[in-house]
C-alpha cells in the first residue's frame, strides 16, 4: 500500500466516523424534540389553543390517534433531516458551494436515499424482531448501523459529489 492509499481511505474514515456521530447525534435530538413536545409542548398548545378546531382536530385529538405524538415525531424528523443534511454537507462531505440549483438537487437525492434507507431499516429490524427473534434493542442497532452505513456509501457516491 502506498502513501495516496493511505491518504485515500484516512478520508473516507474520517468521514465515515463523522457521518454515524452525527447520526447519533439526531437520534439524540429526534428523541428530545419529541419529548419536549410530549411534556411541554403538546399541553401548552391544547391547553392555550385547544378550543380552535383546526389545532385541536389535528394536533390534540388522542382519539382515535395521539396526534401530538404523531406531529411530534414528524417536527422532530424534519428538523433532524435539515440539520443533518446541512452537517454531512459542510462538513462531512466538506462542499462549499451554496447555489440553490446544486444543494436542491443534492437535497433531493438525500431525502430519496433517506427513504430507501428508512425502508432497509424498518425491513431489517422487523425480520430481526419477528423471525429471528433478536431483542428490540439488538435488532434496532443493527437495523440503524446496516441503514446509516448504507446511507453513507449512496450520499458519498451519489449526492455529495467530489469538486
Amino acid at each position: 500500500m502506498n502513501e495516496s492509499d493511505i491518504q485515500e481511505k484516512d478520508p473516507w474514515k474520517k468521514q465515515l466516523g463523522l457521518y454515524l456521530f452525527f447520526a447519533l447525534c439526531m437520534i439524540l435530538l429526534n428523541y428530545a424534540i419529541q419529548k419536549l413536545n410530549q411534556l411541554y409542548f403538546a399541553i401548552y398548545i391544547c391547553q392555550n389553543f385547544g378550543d380552535i378546531e383546526l389545532i385541536r382536530m389535528f394536533y390534540c385529538s388522542v382519539d382515535p390517534y395521539n396526534m401530538p405524538e404523531l406531529v411530534g415525531s414528524i417536527v422532530a424528523v424534519g428538523v433532524t433531516y435539515l440539520v443533518k443534511f446541512t452537517l454531512d454537507k459542510f462538513i462531512v462531505f466538506k462542499k462549499t458551494a451554496v447555489d440553490i440549483k446544486e444543494t436542491s438537487q443534492e437535497f433531493i437525492k438525500y431525502f430519496g436515499f433517506a427513504i430507501l434507507t428508512t425502508i432497509e431499516n424498518i425491513g431489517i429490524q422487523f425480520l430481526l424482531t419477528n423471525f429471528v427473534g433478536t431483542p428490540l434493542e439488538i435488532s434496532l442497532f443493527i437495523a440503524l448501523s446496516i441503514g446509516y452505513s448504507t446511507k453513507f456509501v449512496l450520499d458519498r457516491k451519489y449526492v455529495f459529489l467530489e469538486e
